[in-house]
């Protein structure tokens, strides 16, 4: 690991892959460095859902640049992705307020209300399910199981190293510690999701990252005609903060809550995408600490099992897989610390990481190499590189 990079890495999941992309796109040389032997956590253990619509405030500036990005990286690596936005199916009525509240506050470019003929067109629900609808046309599907993996072998074709199944044990500025010995670098990201704590556990205690545990099912089902699109539930309004800022939102939490309790204390968001061979992703629940129990509870998968049936009118479903999700929880959506000159610890602290984690590496390394020619910013100064 003699060679010298402008930028390394630690972290091969779709932040870190993020930061490889955007200093690749710059110019410059970088490495990254994984534990793994390849793309094996949060960013292939999702739904491949890009909710760009959904979000707000930091998070929707971060998901809006990371759309152009996904865009992009599709027709250069080579993966599939669709752009037929997404259907929120609304089955009560304040429901359908918390959309016509969002479509009020976006617009309807952003936010396109559907009657029930509108969303039966689109989504195979259950006669008498669904009053009404939204379609959030800017939203986009990728496949997580190939989507990540496309763009780090993209990235190792463009002269980016990968030095995957190496711990790192250390890190300092200008300097990487790895169990196959030592990688200097002019700047260092560190992206490891959840595991900020490993080697930073000052940073992960301060802003509050605890790790968030999830239940996700594949599933076959015999549908009436396959998701024109990502489907969202009422559930989903209550979880993305576009949706949940709305006055109306409150109301059906509670409503909700009240109603379906078992799915309340799971913390469920009752959504859906298909994968390109027809099988759907289903899920999922949420559960918190600073270590996740990896014993998942059968109940748990019953009722996304039963609440599926329930949309859909789909009388044979297969669990073809279960897995369970890890990702980085805590009260803020970002974590960007320095710890040290010229490094950065980068996290996306809740469950967007592939909707905004594009985004959000862009701006990181345009921060850390956005200074004149031949200087390098480092948290506030700057050095001759």
């Amino acid at each position: 690991m003699g060679r010298h990079y402008d930028l390394a890495i630690v972290g091969g999941g779709i932040v870190g892959l993020g930061h490889a992309v955007a200093a690749l796109r710059r110019g410059l040389t970088v490495a990254v460095v994984d534990r793994a032997s390849g793309v094996n956590g949060a960013s292939i253990r999702n739904f491949g859902h890009l909710c760009v619509t959904g979000q707000e405030g930091e998070a929707r500036a971060y998901a809006e640049l990371a759309r152009e990005l996904w865009l992009t990286l599709a027709r250069e690596a080579g993966f599939w992705l669709r752009e037929t936005g997404t259907v929120v199916v609304a089955q009560a009525p304040d429901e359908l307020a918390v959309l016509e509240e969002f479509r009020d506050r976006r617009g309807g470019h952003d936010v396109r209300m559907l009657t029930t003929a509108e969303v039966r067109e689109r989504i195979p629900v259950a006669d008498g399910v669904a009053l009404g609808g939204a379609l959030l046309p800017a939203d986009l599907q990728v496949d997580p199981r190939e989507a990540a993996a496309a763009i780090a072998r993209w990235l190792d074709a463009h002269g980016v190293d990968f030095y995957w199944q190496t711990t790192v044990t250390g890190v300092e500025t200008g300097k990487v510690h790895t169990s196959r010995g030592r990688l200097s670098a002019d700047a260092v990201v560190v992206a490891v999701n959840h595991d900020v704590d490993q080697l930073f556990p000052g940073i992960a205690e301060a802003h509050g990252i605890q790790r968030c545990g999830l239940d996700m099912m594949l599933v076959d089902a015999e549908l009436e005609r396959p998701l024109s699109s990502p489907v969202l539930t009422g559930w989903s309004l209550t979880r993305y903060a576009g949706f949940a800022h709305t006055p109306s939102a409150g109301a059906l939490r509670a409503r909700l809550s009240e109603e379906q309790p078992e799915l309340a204390e799971l913390d469920v968001n009752q959504m859906y995408t298909q994968r390109p061979d027809g099988t759907l992703i289903v899920g999922d629940t949420h559960y918190r600490g600073d270590d996740v129990t990896p014993f998942q509870s059968e109940r748990a998968f019953e009722l996304l099992l039963e609440r599926t049936a329930a949309l859909f009118g789909a009388e044979r479903l297969r669990v073809r897989q279960r897995w369970q999700g890890v990702y980085a929880s805590a009260p803020d959506e970002f974590l960007v610390a320095s710890p040290a000159p010229s490094v950065r610890v980068v996290s996306v602290t809740t469950g967007i990481g592939m909707t905004t984690g594009l985004g959000l590496a862009d701006r990181v390394v345009d921060e850390l190499f956005s200074a004149a020619p031949g200087v390098l910013t480092t948290a506030g100064n700057a050095r001759a590189r």
